[in-house]
């Protein structure tokens, strides 16, 4: 990318970068001129896609495995990729989970791994990065980021068997909104994008209950680099504008 990208020279932490919506999301920073620290439990799936982004980017990627869930993980590879980069400017939280069921067939360890995923791992993450973020933005790009791909079901309920899963998706919404508050004067943004259903690992598995993107009709479902894109709209801004919140469904679903 041209030296003229707001991107250029800043440093982007992905998680759950192995595939999905996180191997986009690094794929997109980096064809904006960022470079890419590249977190996930998968180490091999990570160093395809640094060799893969090298190449073609002129490398600007590194692997850093590491579980969100293990706090003390995901602070020592945050704290190598701020050492190896710099410093970082963007924080994108993607790794998640998803279970759907009846509360009364569910199983007790998938709602727990659930909030260990997609709640503890954003805490954790979020609370490595943050002192970065804010040295970050008081550098020449003169803001950060710290961005969570959440879902249209931290909006709203979109039916009983998504319980727990609804439950941690409002968490961080929550949470998101408390640092957007906290961190404004900081010039640290904090933002939620929220899709509907996307072709990932998640809903092509055919589990029962969970969301179906295995047999598209019509229009068909999102596509992970639908939502790279509006994480890239997010962090591009210039920096007195503040996008906080983006929804973004296939045309098709309704709710």
């Amino acid at each position: 990318m041209l030296n003229g990208s707001p991107l250029h020279g800043s440093l982007a932490v992905v998680t759950g970068a192995s595939s999905g919506i996180g191997a986009a999301t690094a794929e997109a920073l980096a064809a904006e001129g960022a470079d890419v620290a590249l977190l996930a439990r998968r180490h091999d799936r990570l160093t395809r896609l640094a060799e893969t982004l090298n190449a073609r980017d002129g490398g600007r990627a590194r692997a850093y495995e590491a579980d969100v869930t293990d706090a003390e993980a995901v602070r020592a590879a945050v704290d190598a990729a701020a050492e190896d980069g710099g410093g970082i400017d963007i924080l994108v939280n993607n790794a998640g989970t998803g279970v759907w069921s009846p509360a009364l067939e569910a199983e007790l360890s998938d709602w727990h791994t659930m909030v260990e995923v997609n709640v503890n791992g954003v805490l954790n993450t979020a609370h490595a990065a943050l002192p970065h973020l804010v040295r970050a933005a008081g550098g020449e790009r003169g803001i950060a980021d710290l961005v969570t791909v959440s879902s249209v079901g931290g909006r709203r309920v979109p039916g009983p068997n998504s319980n727990v899963y609804a439950a941690t998706k409002h968490a961080v919404g929550a949470f998101t909104e408390a640092l957007r508050q906290e961190f404004a004067p900081a010039h640290v943004r904090a933002g939620l994008v929220e899709p509907g259903i996307v072709v990932t690992e998640l809903t092509t598995a055919r589990r029962k209950y969970a969301p179906d993107a295995g047999s598209p009709s019509g229009y068909g479902f999102l596509q992970p680099e639908d939502v790279a894109a509006a994480v890239v709209f997010m962090v591009t801004r210039p920096r007195h504008a503040a996008v906080n919140e983006i929804l973004v469904r296939p045309t098709e679903q309704i709710r």
